[in-house]
């Protein structure tokens, strides 16, 4: 795999939000780890519910519960008990009490239900007693609610979760949405146009006609007659579904999401942004603007003006006008970041996607964005003291700045990409990247030469403790690249891998002691400068993209998921943070740590990560 096309592995978007200063005001831990950017955090949510203007839930990815009792103003991180299962509903009846469903995890174990009755402060797993996932829940009262999900499963309760028992859908398609109007009257949808209709509690699900096969992915009832479902189309009807009739939404976008406050008056949410706002019953929709174009997933209306929509990477709007004008209520950048570099507990840069660098003087408590002067994705980074840096990507890209990234001024361009940079002092540094390109400079960058590195495979990795010794890793998934040299360069030679797997990140603390790490979970250790490689245990085949270490003992690797040592590599624990994966990784000490990653994804460690 080519470097542009691994750095780019999970779908690239590049929404740029609230740009400028990016004010870290996320209220939650999770496992000695905190975000920085994007806020109040950066994982997708998929459903929101308010119960009036002030006090709302919304639930999403790895485990995401987030809470606000002002409107949005400040939202709350919940701890829901696990950073590993996706959540997908969530419905409460007062401040207090609420219900969340979603994936089962591990797979194959039962679906996920959370049940609170203290506004969160604790929410207590329940038993579902089905293995499928669970997508969408509807309660009516603080006993009284049904969850619906994969293969047409339809769970109900009365007595508040404490028991779920399952109902006969008689459908296996799956289940998107349901909305109780009372404890008998239900309606359900799903894929392939399914709605089916209850009147006595689940006692008995009657599939009913849509008229269309396309999907379905939520529906909101005002009263037993009165209701609306969204998905590829927008339905309608005013007989309890009896009929349901066509509605024209004047765009082609899917809706995931809709609210309706009375017969007139409701919102749809879905792909791109999309807002649709009708208040004749949908007779006509009328396109509202959004201010983003992130797919929104989950929409919350408590009256005809006050409503909260929530989506893709942490998305959050407000309107208290109707939707006429919606306020976004999260901040920051949600381009991919791939290269992060501290050099102490205060300073540090990040870069990533479309030529961004974000730079902070105060720990992450805010980062601000640098005029980089570039369009071009820039992949690695490496200061040597707060003013000196230098950052380069792709198509050959090389940035450097002397004043802390107030000015960055582009270098020579070799025309080849380049994915890592390692500067020892402000003169000294090696750029690597892909087909086995090295570049070497002693002089600031003012002159780049080529060296000799004996391989056409890519590089993505350096990292160098003097002037003379470094050490490059790469590859490809059939096979691992390690190169060495003690003179600065003149000489690179190859070392030999316990493995096949490519190698993406590295990081030496001496001339001896260094870790690689890579595909599969791939962690290689050396003591003797790489004459031997170890391979260690990992404990994940999820990919490794970045490591630090800030002594022969303790370091920290990143990737699909956080894996920390204290003992050399001896043992490595994984450690609990809930995002979409981690490209880079910088700490300063054995406790202080900065993470980037994917949307934007920055989070920080004060205590080592625990």
């Amino acid at each position: 795999m080519k470097l542009g096309q691994m750095k780019l592995a999970f779908s690239i978007r590049a929404s740029l939000i609230g740009l400028g200063a990016i004010a870290s005001s996320a209220s939650l831990a999770q496992s000695g780890w905190f975000w920085q950017n994007p806020l109040p955090q950066g994982n997708t949510l998929r459903a929101v519910s308010f119960v009036d203007a002030n006090t709302g839930t919304a639930v999403g990815d790895y485990g995401t519960i987030l809470r606000t009792t002002d409107g949005g103003a400040t939202w709350t991180l919940q701890t829901s008990g696990t950073t590993s299962i996706g959540l997908s509903g969530v419905s409460f009846v007062d401040a207090n009490t609420g219900t969340a469903v979603g994936a089962p995890y591990p797979v194959g174990s039962f679906a996920t239900i959370l049940r609170t009755t203290d506004g969160g402060a604790t929410w207590t797993p329940q038993m579902s007693g089905t293995t499928d996932y669970l997508v969408a829940v509807s309660f009516v009262d603080a006993n009284t609610g049904t969850a619906v999900g994969y293969r047409g499963t339809i769970l109900r309760t009365t007595d508040g979760g404490a028991t779920w028992t399952p109902q006969t859908s008689g459908t296996t398609n799956t289940l998107y949405g349901v909305s109780f109007v009372d404890a008998n009257t239900g309606t359900a949808v799903g894929a392939f146009g399914t709605i089916l209709r209850t009147t006595d509690g689940g006692a008995t699900w009657t599939p009913q006609t849509s008229g269309t096969t396309g999907g379905l992915d939520a529906v909101s009832f005002v009263d037993a007659n009165t209701g609306t479902a969204v998905g590829d189309t927008i339905l309608r009807t005013t007989d309890g579904g009896a009929t349901w009739t066509p509605q024209m939404s004047g765009t082609g976008n899917c809706c995931y999401g809709v609210s309706f406050v009375d017969a007139n008056t409701g919102t749809a949410v879905g792909y791109a942004g999309t807002i649709l706002h009708t208040t004749d019953g949908g007779e006509t929709w009328t396109l509202q603007t959004s201010g983003t174009t992130d797919t929104l997933r989950g929409v919350s209306f408590v009256d005809a003006n006050t409503g909260t929509a929530v989506g893709i990477t942490g998305t959050i709007l407000r309107t208290t006008d109707g939707g006429a004008t919606w306020t976004p209520q999260m901040g920051g950048t949600t381009n991919h970041l791939f290269g992060v570099s501290f050099v102490d507990a205060n300073t540090g840069t990040a870069v990533g996607l479309f030529g961004m660098i974000l730079r902070t003087t105060d720990g992450g408590a805010k980062w601000t964005l640098q005029t980089s002067g570039t369009g071009s994705h820039l992949f690695g980074v490496s200061f040597v003291d707060v003013n000196t840096g230098t950052a380069v990507g792709n198509s050959g890209t090389i940035l450097r700045t002397t004043d802390g990234g107030a000015t960055w001024t582009r270098q020579i361009n070799p025309g080849t990409s380049l994915s890592s940079v390692s500067f020892v002092d402000a003169n000294t540094g090696t750029a690597v990247g892909i087909n086995g390109i090295i570049l070497r400079t002693t002089d600031g960058g003012a002159t780049w030469r080529r060296q000799t590195s004996g391989t056409q495979f890519d590089l993505h990795g350096v990292s160098f403790v003097d002037a003379n010794t470094g050490t490059a890793v790469g590859g490809t998934r059939l096979g691992a690249t390690i190169l060495r040299t003690t003179d600065g360069g003149a000489i690179w030679t190859r070392q030999t891998s316990p493995t096949g797997n490519g190698l993406y990140g590295v990081s030496f603390v001496d001339a001896n002691t260094g870790t690689a790490v890579g595909d599969n979970g791939t962690i290689l250790h050396t003591t003797d400068g790489g004459e031997t490689w170890t391979l260690q245990t990992s404990g994940t085949t999820g990919i490794l993209f970045g490591v630090s270490f800030v002594d022969a003992n303790t370091g920290t690797a990143v990737g699909a998921t956080i894996l920390r040592t204290t003992d050399g590599g001896g043992t490595w624990t994984p450690q609990t943070f809930g995002a979409p994966g981690f490209r880079g990784v910088s700490f300063v000490d054995a406790n202080t740590g900065t993470a980037v990653g994917d949307f934007g994804t920055i989070i920080r460690t004060t205590t080592g990560g625990l």
